[in-house]
């Protein structure tokens, strides 16, 4: 149930800046708008006003703001003061709001009571965070869009068709001696297939939506000195990596987040992989086999000059067989050969030169197809990986249902189960040990 605490927070970052904002919410919040400000503060309209302190001397000037309930991000009272951005000045009037009667809000408070109130639901609730944190223009807007509820209008039309095919399959074994065949009469087997067909798109959007949100994790791998160093700095723009043709000279992982078309990328380059004597190289190359267990794609490095080695070969039959790899023949600038693509059985082949950046572009396109992304972004939302998973149990319950007959009892075990996993997401059934993990990756003030 919501608290009936009154909370406040900077809802700024810390430190300075031109302007301050405290945040203010709770239950009947206007006994203490009149302590904090001198003048009436009529709903939802700025006002140009003092917040004093307890013997009624200025703390600060700036505009005042009142909402109150329901209408209002919380549901509940909710005032906001900006004033001056000096970090002294807003802790003065933060004290003052805890002076009277105000506790400081935890991470993620205000939305959570947004949820709690019924003005979000959870599926939105978690787009705010990340719109915050979006990390490219794409992730940005498909942030807004669920923020905006068009991936829970997704979610409550398939929920409501769900309701609808337990109600006829329901009918049936409640009246089974009724002529009426309602599930055939109302083409229920048809409007099964339909939702099967309509939660693959949806799931589908959402692998999308978690690649744009989540990113891919992108692993150089390699002997030493084929040119791990040299592609990140060509990836990125930056001299990040030193490059030398010393062998080991990379020493550790060496990360970075780029932007490719929109979809963000973690590239991680490694130590080269070869057996040595020295501890500290020995260190590297096993926190190169680290990270390769995490990557979403490795790109296995070759000198183009030389061609695939035993070596090269033995670093691939040690690779995960679940990972995708692109082999990424390097120094094509030292050889007469063009940049190109080639695909077999075991995976892409890329031919470039990190050094001009010479089929730099086939690397990156051949990256997004890796990883499955097919789409510019426009019309996806963001989502989670708890959305693709609750939508994954969904898709198998319709399977199931599909494959049960006129076993009815079973058939409606198994609609309702799929119409649960659907619920999950806008957080219709949600354990409290889910919202608290949601809600504390949450910024203080949001």
């Amino acid at each position: 149930m919501p608290s009936r605490d009154i909370i406040a927070a900077l809802a700024t970052p810390p430190g300075r800046s031109g302007v301050g904002v405290i945040r203010i919410s709770g239950p009947a919040l206007g006994g203490m708008a009149r302590s904090l400000v001198e003048k009436p503060l009529p709903p939802r309209c700025a006002v140009l006003a003092q917040f004093r302190d307890a013997r009624g001397a200025a703390i600060d000037q700036g505009l005042a703001l009142y909402f109150p309930a329901p209408h209002s991000y919380t549901g509940e009272d909710v005032l906001e003061l900006h004033g001056h951005g000096g970090p002294v000045v807003l802790r003065l009037v933060l004290e003052r709001c805890l002076d009277l009667g105000a506790r400081v809000a935890e991470p993620g408070e205000f939305t959570k009571r947004a949820f709690l109130n019924g003005k979000l639901d959870l599926a939105q609730a978690e787009s705010v965070i990340d719109l915050i944190d979006a990390a490219t223009a794409h992730a940005a807007r498909g942030a807004v869009r669920s923020l905006c509820g068009l991936f829970s209008k997704e979610i409550q039309w398939l929920i409501s068709e769900l309701i609808d095919l337990r109600a006829l399959v329901e009918a049936t074994l409640d009246f089974p001696e009724e002529e009426i065949d309602f599930l055939r009469q109302s083409d229920a087997e048809g409007r099964l297939r339909k939702l099967e067909t309509q939660v693959e798109a949806v799931l589908e959007a959402t692998r999308q939506g978690s690649l744009l949100r989540e990113g891919m994790h992108v692993v150089l791998a390699g002997q030493p000195n084929v040119g791990k160093s040299s592609l990140l700095n060509r990836l990125t723009g930056e001299e990040l990596a030193i490059v030398t043709e010393v062998p080991g000279t990379t020493r550790d992982a060496i990360r970075q987040a780029i932007d490719i078309d929109g979809v963000p990328a973690h590239i991680i380059d490694t130590a080269g992989l070869r057996e040595s004597d020295d501890p500290v190289e020995k260190i590297g190359i096993s926190r190169t086999w680290d990270a390769i267990e995490r990557a979403d794609v490795v790109l296995l490095l070759i000198d183009a000059t030389i061609g695939e080695t035993a070596a090269d070969r033995e670093i691939l039959g040690r690779l995960p067989g679940r990972l995708p790899r692109i082999r990424v023949y390097n120094k094509i600038d030292l050889l007469p050969r063009a940049a190109a693509v080639d695909r077999h059985p075991g995976g892409a082949a890329v031919w470039l030169s990190a050094k001009t950046g010479k089929g730099l572009e086939l690397l990156r396109r051949e990256l997004l197809e890796t990883v499955g992304w097919h789409s510019t972004g426009e019309s996806l939302f963001l989502a989670r990986e708890r959305h693709v998973e609750a939508l994954r149990r969904a898709q198998e319950h319709l399977q199931e249902a599909s494959s049960l007959g006129e076993q009815f009892e079973l058939l409606a075990e198994q609609l309702r189960l799929a119409q649960e996993a659907l619920s999950c997401i806008t957080g219709e059934f949600t354990a409290d040990d889910l919202l608290g993990e949601i809600f504390s990756r949450f910024c203080i003030g949001k």
